[in-house]
């Protein structure tokens, strides 16, 4: 019987689940807030306190190193999508706060330079070689020279201030259903498509294709066509003062060489003979010393201007060429200097996947450029291009037509 019993009990046991879970929310507080389990509680946090004041021996401000390391260590591996590109930026971030300030403050100084090397350039054809021009020239050609170089000078001076003032454009601000692609993680705004943050500017900016300093701006969606047209008509401008002035190059320095050496060298008419017996030289000297020709101030100023201003046009035309021809490409392909990076990423993740990636904003060649110029009819590649043009680009900046299209975007 008390077997049976015994047995019986045993089994009630089993099957009746534990005490806790059976507690009773109402019941787990008061477990709680009794003071038994306050003084434990109070017990336990004393103790970790103490242990915390023996570990803790050194001072605030090398406390907040660590603390500011540890964070930074930990913060490389935020997440599953970090990557080298993460890591770079975030070693060299101090690096980067230091070019984006000193370019910051110094895009004053190179507008400055860019205006005063412009204007030197100007005054030496004004000085120098128009007058060189109007004495040994043909009409023809005095009136080519005169009329190209106005224009060209007309162009260079319109596109770099409509460069340098005018706003690349930037996202709205406020509360809008404009549709957008990512979140700033500096600005915490609505990212559009093909907009980028500029840590100079310190602001999101509409097709963003990079921050100049010559310009003391960033060129984004609406002075991106200001920028590449100075680009262009100053390379020309630049190529057209080398070849024009490379004879006037070659007399200045070969000039300058010859009066450099005139003091070292001695011309004269040797003597000898009967000239010796009259006393025509004194006694020892063989020669007579021929008065060097007269070298004026004026006239080596005029030579160093003329060597100053083809070195000058050669180097920049060279340098601003390459940089010209790199955004041709970019135009071509529908691309940004950014989104070149980009969509070469793009790529080569898609291609490790069997797939080929296409710039969804590439319209074809031709297409690319009357967007770019903003060509809607035949008239505007003269009147848009060839001309000072202050017509704004296509579109907003915010919105995108994406896939290519084919057809011809100027009637015929």
């Amino acid at each position: 019987m008390h077997c049976n019993n015994a047995a019986a009990l045993a089994q009630l046991t089993l099957r009746v689940p534990p005490l806790h879970n059976q507690v009773s929310p109402h019941y787990k507080c008061r477990m709680l807030c009794s003071p038994g389990s306050v003084l434990n509680l109070l017990r336990s946090g004393r103790l970790r306190s103490c242990s915390r004041r023996g570990r803790n021996r050194l001072p605030l401000w090398l406390r907040k190193i660590c603390l500011y390391m540890r964070l930074v260590v930990q913060s490389l591996c935020f997440s599953a999508l970090t990557d080298s590109d993460v890591v770079f930026d975030s070693i060299f971030e101090p690096v980067f706060w230091t070019v984006d300030y000193v370019t910051r403050w110094f895009g004053l100084v190179f507008v400055c330079l860019v205006v005063i090397l412009t204007s030197s350039i100007v005054v030496i054809a004004y000085i120098v070689l128009l007058p060189l021009i109007l004495n040994t020239y043909s009409p023809p050609w005095i009136a080519w020279h005169i009329c190209y170089g106005h224009w060209n000078l007309v162009m260079i001076a319109f596109h770099y201030y409509k460069a340098a003032k005018t706003s690349p454009g930037y996202p709205p601000t406020e509360k809008n259903d404009r549709p957008f692609v990512s979140v700033c993680k500096k600005c915490i705004m609505p990212k559009p498509a093909r907009t980028h943050h500029c840590g100079i500017c310190n602001r999101c900016i509409l097709k963003m294709d990079h921050h100049c300093p010559w310009l003391n701006n960033c060129v984004g969606h609406f002075n991106h066509r200001y920028f590449f047209s100075f680009c262009l008509f100053m390379t020309l401008g630049c190529v057209y003062c080398s070849i024009s002035g490379r004879n006037l190059f070659l007399d200045a320095y070969n000039a300058l060489e010859r009066f450099k050496h005139s003091d070292l060298e001695k011309p004269g008419v040797p003597v000898t003979g009967i000239g010796l017996l009259i006393g025509l030289l004194p006694s020892g000297q063989a020669n007579f010393q021929t008065p060097a020709p007269p070298y004026t101030f004026q006239e080596r100023m005029i030579h160093k201007s003329i060597i100053y201003m083809w070195v000058l046009t050669s180097t920049v035309g060279v340098a601003l060429g390459a940089l010209t021809v790199w955004h041709a490409f970019l135009i071509s392909r529908g691309e940004t200097s950014i989104e070149r990076h980009i969509n070469k990423k793009e790529r080569q993740r898609l291609a490790a996947w069997g797939k080929v990636y296409r710039n969804p904003f590439n319209y074809g060649k031709l297409n690319n450029w009357k967007v770019f110029f903003g060509v809607e009819k035949k008239s505007h590649w003269v009147t848009r291009i060839l001309l000072p043009s202050g017509h704004p680009p296509n579109g907003d900046g915010l919105t995108w037509d994406i896939f290519p299209v084919r057809k011809d975007m100027t009637p015929v």
